[in-house]
């Protein structure tokens, strides 16, 4: 009979004592502890089981869950005698910033001291003990939301000395999702107090802790050195590209395809494969999301379950607002095609928007995008990554992303869309301005208004596009460097009922233009000039059957003419 899939469970006791849908990672324990490094932080994407793995961890050491061997029967782990015997034997402090959203550094703040309190709540038969003189009991007993700065960054170093005394063995600490007050301070605006905080906090206890065994932490990025992790050269980073714990985090393929033998979903393997397959840690390939597999077991059909389980909000709105490059690279990716970009894996949030590869690094990270290759250049010392979408279900989510930036406008975005097949080009100016007018500044992230940038809408414009006309078109596109061309073909998958399409897109100047029908103009004239159509006729699509469109922009107004053979009218 086969297991009961639990959805959500993070509490490795309760799956072992409800037997839960469990696959065995306890190889976890023996390759971490053997690695004897004293402080290790692994990113992993998130629902990739780090919060499960961490839980397990705790069972197995800490001296609380002594006498629980049950919890670990039947699994790898306990076929090692050696570690029989460690199983309930150290101290061990787990602690997690999960719930750490707070949209203010004074509530982001206070809630990390809450966890901190919490957490002491727990060991507060420490104050009962004779271990602690008088005045380490007042510390102890003065922890509390509104601590001072010196009294949390000291916490828990000080708990950590506490619990040591009385087991008379160093700590275990296990710090799951680091880093979620950090993307929190970044997208709220506080991200220098929330550094500042923390940075004094990790340094305490996991640098000059003397009393620390050894550490784990987890998260999804790995933030920077230079933000919060400037003191601890002692830490041991694991990202998706290291080869550590490669298998240890999310299910391989033969895991996959037993769990669905077991429920009798034989015959789905390569549709599953097809929808969820693709994640890569180290060399590890054929890699997939523990949450989409089990959503699928449970409810045995496809969807969209990891990338709908937690908002993507910071990564539409890096590539919503960021530059026409960024769209450019967008366009390759939905295209199903690589880009090779030099990547370096630590996040640096104040580089988001300026630093050219930084969105990479945190798509890369999050779970988006997959290495399919990484390339280290030794003269220049850079490292440059082959990126790909990972799987059919992150790419329908970047469309159904784009979808959403014209969702103000969406029934005036439609009707050009329906304008463009009719090849009704009075329509499609009416709708393509009442477009521009909506959503125009939505594609704009400040320093520089739309009128003197606005390659972000426009180019955002063809992704739209791309994503809506997939059905029935291949869209591709050949540029210059500025914004000089931007050409625009759309190749009809079904050519004997689709046109083929070219558009051009110009920025009006009015120092060689008097008009936007001059500009228009100029766009069907580059058309014509350079013979773009040459692209669609050479794979058998008659040239009578390609329209030519040149737009023309100055702001949020737009206008469009279309080409007629022998003519030069607009419609």
């Amino acid at each position: 009979m086969a297991r009961t899939v639990g959805i959500g469970y993070q509490d490795f006791a309760k799956v072992r004592q409800e037997h839960i849908f469990y696959v065995d990672k306890t190889n976890f324990i023996r390759e971490w502890w053997e690695g004897k490094d004293e402080v290790t932080l692994i990113t992993r994407p998130r629902r990739f089981g780090k919060t499960l793995n961490l839980n397990m961890l705790e069972k197995f050491f800490s001296v609380q869950y002594a006498g629980q061997e049950a919890l670990f029967q039947g699994l790898s782990i306990w076929e090692d005698e050696k570690y029989r015997d460690l199983q309930g034997t150290y101290p061990v402090i787990f602690i997690s910033f999960a719930d750490v959203k707070e949209t203010t550094y004074i509530q982001a703040r206070k809630k990390i001291c809450r966890i901190i309190k919490a957490l002491y709540n727990k060991f507060d038969f420490l104050v009962e003990s004779n271990l602690l003189n008088k005045s380490e009991q007042e510390d102890f007993l003065h922890i509390s939301v509104d601590m001072e700065d010196n009294e949390a960054s000291y916490s828990l170093k000080a708990l950590s000395d506490f619990l040591s005394r009385y087991y008379g063995k160093k700590v275990i600490i296990l710090l799951d999702e680091y880093d979620t007050p950090m993307q929190e301070a970044y997208v709220n605006g506080y991200w220098d107090e929330l550094v500042s905080f923390t940075r004094n906090m990790f340094n305490a206890a996991f640098k000059t802790n003397p009393y620390l065994e050894r550490a784990v932490m987890t998260g999804i990025t790995r933030i920077s050195k230079e933000s919060i992790f400037s003191d601890l050269n002692n830490l041991e980073v694991v990202t998706a590209t290291s080869e550590k714990y490669a298998d240890c985090f999310g299910f391989d393929e033969s895991e996959v395809f037993a769990a669905l033998d077991e429920y009798g979903l034989s015959a789905k393997k390569q549709e599953v494969k097809a929808w969820y397959d693709g994640f890569r840690f180290g060399r590890r390939t054929d890699l997939y999301n523990p949450w989409s597999i089990l959503n699928y077991l449970d409810k045995k059909q496809i969807g969209t379950y990891w990338v709908n389980s937690s908002s993507n909000s910071l990564a539409g709105k890096l590539i919503r607002e960021g530059s026409k490059e960024i769209k450019q690279v967008m366009e390759t990716l939905l295209a199903g095609k690589t880009v090779t970009a030099e990547i370096d894996e630590q996040i640096v949030y104040d580089h988001l928007k300026k630093k050219r590869n930084a969105i990479w690094s945190l798509l890369l990270a999050s779970g988006y995008l997959k290495a399919v290759h990484v390339e280290f250049a030794e003269q220049t010392g850079r490292t440059y990554y082959e990126l790909k979408l990972t799987n059919k279900e992150v790419k329908i989510m970047f469309d159904s992303m784009i979808r959403d930036w014209f969702s103000e406008a969406e029934e005036t975005y439609n009707g050009f869309i329906r304008a463009l097949f009719l090849d009704d080009v009075e329509a499609m100016n009416d709708y393509i301005n009442k477009v521009a007018a909506a959503v125009f500044s939505y594609f704009d992230v400040g320093r520089n208004p739309s009128e003197e940038e606005p390659e972000r809408f426009y180019h955002g414009f063809v992704l739209g596009l791309m994503v809506e006309l997939s059905g029935r078109y291949v869209l591709t596109s050949n540029r210059e460097s500025g914004f000089g061309r931007y050409d625009v073909m759309l190749e009809p998958l079904n050519p004997e009922t689709d046109a083929g399409i070219i558009m051009e897109f110009k920025v009006f100047r009015p120092r060689t233009e008097k008009s936007l029908e001059d500009t228009a103009e100029a766009a069907l004239k580059q058309i014509e000039k350079k013979k773009y159509e040459m692209a669609l006729t050479a794979k058998g699509i008659p040239k009578e059957n390609i329209k030519m469109y040149g737009f023309a922009f100055c702001g949020k107004q737009v206008l469009i003419k279309k080409r007629e053979t022998g003519t030069d009218d607009r419609l």
